[in-house]
């Protein structure tokens, strides 16, 4: 039988961005036992940090952007991290680490203009675990999901308060966001009311062959629309035809085995092009880098004078068009750069099988909070 996947993202110290500290800050662990990697109020909140951007153009025209964040949404985003836990044992523990504060403002930070992130710390499988998790301990699955259960009924009972929810995910962060809308959201007519949108990258979502619904949730459609909320966003992404052992694109194998989705014909594995929503053509990727780069992807800092804002952005860079082929569907970055074009580019780090796994969100992190801001007036404007 195939061996199960959950994908590792690791991380370096926390990033050079700096934070902002409300005038009285609320602690990280609340009195349900919540660890809050981010919540509204937080000190040193790495999802509420500057915005600050410098835009690089194909010619090395370099500009400043600024935008401001606000922290009185009437939406709230929910977010999972993907594998960041650097700790010796199977799963993590709890304590607040560099790597998923970094991950976190690389990942979720810039949503901080479109919703109030919260992000609660969960007990995932760490890199080391992973090997023992996907083959002699199982039950590490049952522990990291049963942890984010306890934080999402702590801010569901106590702290969202009813307002309408983006739930955001990427690799391990997505597996455990689909089991959770699985058993909370989809199932529950209540609870499905208030879902703005879902972003989930990098998990295998399945819909039945040619359909946007069915498959890993029942009730909850793939976006068709860029006007229209209570939908998925889910993609993978790759420079071409993700290949026949792929963790990602083809269903029934890696990630989404880590979901029980073992099915292989009758289905394929999602593609909502965050940068064309619903459209089916291609469309710019607007591309956001975070200049203290994670690792393992390597510093997308352009060459010449030393970048000062915590953030880059490439306008023009790549193009996302979901594409199906042999039985595979997956976003298809393409790199538009003509000759002269001297920015930095993306590379499959850790091989064709995982494609553009560990810059699915930055590469398109513009277009998808610029996605959420559309739901969120679609939501506006329906019968909620």
């Amino acid at each position: 039988m195939a061996s199960l996947v959950v994908v590792t993202w690791l991380s370096s110290p926390a990033s050079a961005a700096s934070t902002t500290t409300t005038t009285a800050p609320v602690t990280q662990i609340d009195p349900a036992g919540t660890v809050w990697l981010c919540r509204p109020g937080l000190a040193d909140n790495p999802c509420d940090g500057s915005m600050t951007t410098t835009s690089v153009t194909a010619k090395g025209t370099r500009t400043v952007q600024t935008d401001a964040v606000s922290t009185t949404h009437r939406y709230d985003c929910f977010y999972l991290y993907p594998t960041a836990s650097n700790e010796s044992s199977i799963n993590s523990d709890l304590t607040v680490q560099p790597t998923e504060t970094s991950i976190a403002m690389d990942q979720a930070s810039r949503f901080s203009k479109v919703c109030n992130v919260w992000a609660p710390m969960y007990r995932q499988i760490t890199v080391s675990g992973l090997s023992v998790a996907n083959s002699t301990d199982p039950g590490a699955y049952t522990v990291a999901y049963d942890s984010v259960l306890a934080d999402w009924t702590d801010f569901i009972t106590h702290y969202d308060n009813g307002h309408p929810i983006i739930f955001i995910g990427h690799s391990q962060g997505s597996v455990m966001l689909i089991k959770l809308l699985q058993a909370q959201v989809d199932a529950n007519p209540t609870i499905r009311r208030l879902m703005v949108a879902a972003i989930i990258a990098g998990g295998n979502v399945t819909v039945p062959t040619g359909k946007t619904v069915g498959a890993t949730f029942q009730h909850l459609p793939l976006c068709a629309s860029s006007d229209e909320s209570g939908c998925v966003i889910a993609y993978s992404s790759f420079p071409s035809e993700p290949p026949p052992d792929a963790n990602f694109g083809r269903p029934g194998q890696g990630i989404s085995l880590n979901t029980g989705q073992t099915a292989t014909t009758g289905v394929q594995v999602a593609c909502v092009n965050p940068a064309d929503v619903g459209g089916g053509g291609t469309a710019a990727l607007k591309t956001y880098w975070p200049v203290a780069a994670p690792l393992p992807i390597p510093s997308m800092a352009p060459t010449g004078a030393a970048i000062s804002t915590p953030w880059l952005y490439y306008p023009g860079q790549y193009t996302g068009t979901c594409e199906s082929a042999g039985g595979a569907t997956w976003l298809q970055v393409t790199d538009t750069a003509k000759k002269g074009d001297t920015r930095p580019v993306v590379t499959e780090i850790a091989g064709p099988t995982w494609g553009y796994h560990f810059q699915d969100i930055n590469l398109g992190l513009g277009n998808l909070v610029v996605d959420v801001h559309n739901a969120e007036a679609a939501y506006r404007s329906s019968s909620h």
